[in-house]
């Protein structure tokens, strides 16, 4: 597909309720446009137009929201730089497009170059690397095999989260959160070591476009029943 064939097809589903929200963000939009489409609306289109490089360059270069989104789900990993992700790192509309970027699955997360690109951007002095960083450490905690990075990697994550978290601002805090309960999934020892550093914290107070949400509770994640039957976890 072309740039004019994306933007047509995102405007025939445009959403008027999420353009009026949109436009109630005001500077938050930071100067993007949109067609408010949800992301998971956004998801699926995405994976009917499938992988295609030079579109999502082509895409990432306009100023509409949805499309910038859809440029990130249709890239291909195994052609995305590290030149290029600290490029788009600089260009997430301050962290708007951080989420897409570097969690829920993000496409930039399917490089080989994941682990220690977490690992450098969790300790820059740029909060908008350091919330990416977190997203992707998450996206590593899923590995499983010689993918894996080993316990050792993610005890120092552990720590580095408890001896920093207290200084962060809250997009940070949030990604931290979650990169810590996705640590804390992996085995018991892990499963206490995160959950010695959640229990400290307590639960992440956050706001979304929408308002106040319910504070993040690691905790909760990590002492289910289901995830301690599964990790062997007792009490």
């Amino acid at each position: 597909m072309t740039v004019p064939e994306v933007l047509a097809l995102l405007d025939a589903e445009r959403d008027e309720r999420g353009m009026r929200h949109w436009e109630r963000l005001g500077a938050g939009t930071a100067g993007m446009t949109s067609y408010g489409i949800g992301l998971t609306r956004l998801r699926a289109l995405a994976r009917r137009i499938g992988r295609d490089r030079d579109l999502a360059l082509a895409l990432w270069k306009t100023s509409v929201y949805d499309a910038r989104v859809i440029a990130l789900l249709v890239d291909d990993p195994a052609k995305i730089t590290r030149e290029q992700a600290e490029k788009q790192v600089e260009e997430l509309a301050g962290g708007m497009l951080a989420h897409v970027f570097a969690s829920c699955d993000a496409t930039l997360a399917k490089t080989p170059f994941v682990v220690e690109l977490a690992d450098q951007w969790v300790r820059s002095d740029d909060p908008v690397r350091r919330d990416c960083g977190y997203g992707l450490l998450y996206e590593a905690s899923k590995f499983s095999g010689r993918k894996a990075p080993d316990e050792a990697f993610f005890l120092a994550h552990v720590q580095r989260i408890a001896d920093t978290i207290g200084s962060e601002p809250e997009r940070v805090r949030l990604s931290m959160g979650t990169a810590l309960m996705g640590i804390g999934k992996r085995s018991a020892v892990l499963n206490q070591a995160a959950l010695k550093v959640a229990r400290a914290v307590g639960p992440i107070a956050f706001t979304s476009a929408s308002g106040t949400c319910e504070p993040f509770d690691v905790v909760k994640h990590l002492t289910t029943d289901r995830l301690k039957e599964k990790l062997g976890v007792k009490g």
